[in-house]
């Protein structure tokens, strides 16, 4: 009896959407007599306010075009005079670092060796802590196991002190950002 109903039920979910089917058919075929039985008038009255209509949306969509032209345009002259002066602020703090340099270039010609190494080695720290600020750290090479993202070889050497593969002797400093290596550390490998 359970299998009856169950059946039942199964066949009028499907008459139903067969009768919202054909509902849609008797309400389009409404629509077209309605068509059919205006007037003259009536319709150039219904084409007018189409067309009204259909002006309203190209306006609409000529100025969302235009906005977001404009919106494009700022963005690009923006991005432009961000990458002009996105260096100022680091300049304006390198600045010292210059100074330092001019008071060093500025000593007596009979000064001291002493006092003029002195002034290099400050300019020197100055000019580390103002790009650490920065976030520029030094690559540290000697000793380490050789890595070709950080390093970069230039010859194998044999070295009994130090392992096959490993950094013994840094050329020229290698520095990052963060993870990203700005340049890499120029070195020598043991074989």
């Amino acid at each position: 009896m359970d299998q009856d109903n169950n059946q039942h039920e199964h066949e009028q979910e499907v008459l139903e959407p067969e009768a919202a089917e054909t509902e849609s058919v008797e309400t389009s075929d409404e629509a077209g007599a309605d068509f059919e039985n205006k007037t003259r008038e009536e319709l150039l009255e219904d084409v007018k306010r189409l067309a009204h209509m259909a002006d309203d949306y190209k306006t609409r969509y000529l100025r969302a075009q235009a906005d977001f032209d404009n919106f494009r345009r700022r963005s690009r002259q923006e991005k432009e005079e961000f990458a002009t002066y996105a260096n100022v602020k680091i300049l304006e703090e390198l600045l010292p670092v210059l100074d330092t340099f001019d008071m060093a270039l500025k000593t007596q010609e009979g000064s001291d060796v002493k006092m003029l190494l002195a002034g290099i080695e400050m300019v020197h720290r100055q000019l580390i802590t103002t790009l650490g600020n920065y976030g520029l750290q030094e690559i540290g090479a000697v000793g380490q196991p050789f890595d070709p993202n950080l390093h970069e070889g230039i010859m194998q050497v044999e070295s009994a002190e130090h392992p096959a593969n490993t950094v013994v002797e840094e050329l020229r400093k290698g520095y990052k950002v963060k993870d990203k290596v700005v340049r890499p550390s120029m070195v020598k490998v043991s074989q």
